[in-house]
């Protein structure tokens, strides 16, 4: 779908009315110190960060810079974000409110004029990709590059050279120095202090490791699983046993990070598990992921993976469908690219939340609140030094970003009942007030402030509140509401508390008018405020 600038601005508008980007507080605990919603889960606002949606490789500013699924990021020490532009066979730079390209070119395209990738080392700006994917870097300011097409792994150095340090572009699973080593689709990369390269061997189902001087030794079993896929065409597929890690077994690895020990994190997306490797003790355990087969027999005869589905909870009953990239938070958690349940998960303290996506797992690209904002297999995830998450949203082209909400710092401390929109603190001129556990507000401050005008009918005391072609209608002391809408039937609700006049003041309450149009409610108990935030970013 083509965007338009139009489009572009809804998205600002969206932002406004959250009162732009907050930091994910890197300094705080998110889980002790982050404002949970009714569901007990982190209030987050999710936004487009860099991306117009459509196929391609312009670099421009961020809202309208174009991508071809974006599948990994990486952010380095100078705040300079990396992407693997993957289908463009190319690195891009997001530098401030610039998109760029960080390393590789386009030698050609094909019959349908999509990007070919190849093989070629030397400067960065005259290299050749295909289909680079997960992303890492050392000390000393090397990335390196799952470089998935090529069956290899590259290594771009501070002074912007790029050399293959393992594989020769070839199929296989052979250990082995520099091009002696094979691969089959190595998805991501991690890097340990000693300057060992963990690789996610993702086709051949294994993790490799790099040392220093380029060998390349595998570290877990490979799959003697074989499947029919069609009539005669038998492939290897993945398997699953933890335990000491030369025996342990992995189906599709997709994801690598290592904690402060040293010790791995692996996302095993054909399990639909998170897995965490060990070296202090050589094991391999699941600490996350489970599915309806996991009591018995894992795989059925012929299937490829383990049954995906979706699941907050326990850890080791959460659910999964094809977990991809995944990130250390600063408090010990593992953010988690759900790819095919389009959602971000969290997997703190042996408990599994689900942090943004929509609330029934549907596709989409909207903007909004933690259940309102919707992906479309996003693939990577990956934390700033400010403690801000971001998002390769892979099939909608973008880079996405979620920041955890924050009251205004603005917010009166007192006991009194407050209400934001946003990050904008309401000025009433008479106070709201509880009535019937409803927050009840005087209707012209939180209207106006939300863009609604406020009419009055005498005759029947009925209360019009209309933005556009929509009026929300409340009577004074009846419990009905209703929503009308240019060429639509009627929407009629009954209410639990109904409107009252107080002092030439109408109260009307708060949650039932804002859902009507659109926005998310929240309570904060602890500072006795009503929050309002656009649910998504098609303001009604």
């Amino acid at each position: 779908m083509k965007r338009t600038a139009k489009m572009v601005a809804a998205s600002v508008l969206a932002m406004s009315l959250l009162g732009g980007t907050q930091a994910w507080a890197s300094s705080a605990s998110l889980s002790r110190d982050g404002l949970k919603n009714s569901n007990g889960g982190l209030m987050v606002d999710v936004t487009t960060f860099a991306g117009l949606g459509d196929d391609g490789s312009s670099d421009a500013p961020r809202p309208i810079a174009t991508f071809r699924a974006p599948s990994a990021l990486l952010i380095k020490e100078d705040g300079t974000m990396l992407v693997s532009d993957t289908r463009n066979h190319l690195l891009r730079s997001v530098q401030g409110d610039q998109v760029g390209t960080f390393a590789g070119i386009i030698p050609w395209k094909d019959s349908k004029g999509q990007p070919v990738g190849t093989r070629l080392d030397g400067k960065a700006e005259l290299s050749i990709f295909q289909e680079p994917m997960g992303l890492a870097s050392d000390a000393g300011g090397n990335v390196y590059v799952a470089d998935a097409g090529n069956h290899a792994i590259r290594k771009i150095d501070a002074a912007g050279n790029v050399t293959t340090i393992a594989g020769n572009g070839l199929i296989g699973r052979k250990d082995g120095k520099g091009p002696d080593a094979t691969f089959d689709h190595p998805q991501d990369v991690a890097v340990a202090a000693d300057g060992t390269v963990y690789v996610a061997d993702t086709l051949n189902h294994v993790i490799r490791s790099i040392r220093t001087d380029g060998s390349t030794s595998t570290l877990t079993a490979p799959s003697d699983r074989l499947i029919e896929v069609t009539p005669g065409q038998v492939v290897n597929a993945g398997d699953y046993l933890d335990g000491d890690i030369a025996q342990a077994k992995f189906n599709e690895p997709a994801g690598l990070v290592l904690d402060a020990k040293g010790n791995l994190y692996v996302s095993d997306s054909g399990n639909q598990r998170i897995r965490y490797m060990d070296f202090s003790t050589g094991k391999v355990t699941t600490v996350a992921g489970a599915n309806e087969a996991a009591a018995g027999q894992l795989y059925n005869k012929q299937d490829l993976y383990a049954p995906g589905s979706f699941a907050d909870g326990d850890a080791g009953k959460a659910q999964f469908n094809f977990p991809q990239g995944i990130a250390l938070t600063p408090e010990g958690g593992l953010v988690i690219a759900d790819s095919m349940n389009h959602s971000i998960r969290y997997l703190l303290d042996g408990k599994v939340t689900t942090l943004a996506g929509d609330r029934h797992q549907q596709t989409g690209e909207t903007d909004g609140v933690e259940y309102g904002a919707a992906f479309l297999k996003p693939m990577d995830v990956a934390i700033s030094t400010d403690g801000s998450l971001y998002v390769a949203d892979a099939f909608n082209n973008k880079v996405r970003k979620l920041n955890a909400y924050q009251l205004p710092p603005s917010l009166p401390q007192d006991d009194r009942i407050k209400v934001v929109v946003g990050s904008n603190v309401i000025a009433f001129d008479a106070q709201p007030e509880i009535v019937n556990g409803r927050t009840m507000v005087p209707v012209r401050a939180i209207t106006e402030a939300l863009g609604y005008t406020v009419g009055f009918r005498e005759e029947d005391r009925s209360v019009q509140l209309t933005k556009g072609d929509v009026t929300i209608e409340l009577s004074i002391d009846k419990t009905g509401i209703q929503r009308l809408e240019k060429n639509k039937q009627p929407l009629s609700k009954t209410m639990d508390v109904s409107p009252y006049v107080k002092e030439d003041r109408t109260y009307v309450p708060v949650r039932f008018f804002a859902e009507e149009i659109g926005m998310d409610v929240q309570w904060d108990d602890a500072t006795r405020t009503a929050i309002l935030r656009p649910a998504t970013n098609i303001i009604k």
